[in-house]
């Protein structure tokens, strides 16, 4: 079994053994949690719009916010964890969670480019036209921008209203922490 496919399996369990560590390193302040949404409020609200359009395994989606950026929704993911880093106020998390977002989502990426790559012949000029990750600010040229229309079943089939109860939930534990360790 190669890094790829254990890369997968383990990401989402991870990430839940990353809260533990993330709250117990964890130092909020005040300052630091309003900053925080800076990144987290946009991370949320790309990551919902994206699980809007995707049709996983279905078809090549590249319409929205995948006329963007063919990975909207670890962008989305991205903003949120250094979001809640800048929350915790701690460089150690922002670091450890750099090591870790390349440790898993490089591969991860990669290999699901490979598989699009192998089930629909038009991801190459895709490809081409709309980078990995980091988003152009103009949707590319013959991507259908315009004719994907968000689906608010397709964002609830998908459950992405859980990254916002996760994300209330992260707030709630680290204002009460910031609340019980006040001097």
């Amino acid at each position: 079994m190669g890094w790829n496919r254990v890369a997968r399996r383990i990401r989402v369990p991870l990430g839940f053994a990353f809260a533990v560590l993330f709250l117990w390193l964890a130092k909020p302040t005040w300052l630091f949690l309003a900053l925080s949404l800076v990144l987290v409020v946009p991370g949320l609200l790309l990551r919902g719009y994206a699980s809007g359009y995707v049709k996983k395994n279905a078809e090549l989606t590249m319409t929205g916010p995948y006329a963007h950026t063919r990975n909207p929704l670890y962008l989305g993911s991205i903003l949120i964890a250094f979001g809640f880093a800048l929350a915790a106020h701690s460089l150690w998390i922002a670091l450890i969670l750099a090591i870790l977002f390349a440790a898993i989502y490089i591969p991860v990426i990669r290999s699901e480019e490979e598989y699009l790559r192998s089930v629909f012949p038009e991801f190459d000029a895709y490809a081409t036209t709309v980078p990995r990750l980091l988003p152009r600010v103009v949707a590319a040229e013959g991507s259908g921008a315009t004719k994907g229309v968000f689906s608010g079943a397709l964002y609830r089939k998908h459950r992405e209203y859980n990254a916002l109860l996760g994300a209330a939930g992260m707030y709630a534990a680290l204002i009460l922490k910031l609340v019980l360790l006040r001097k």
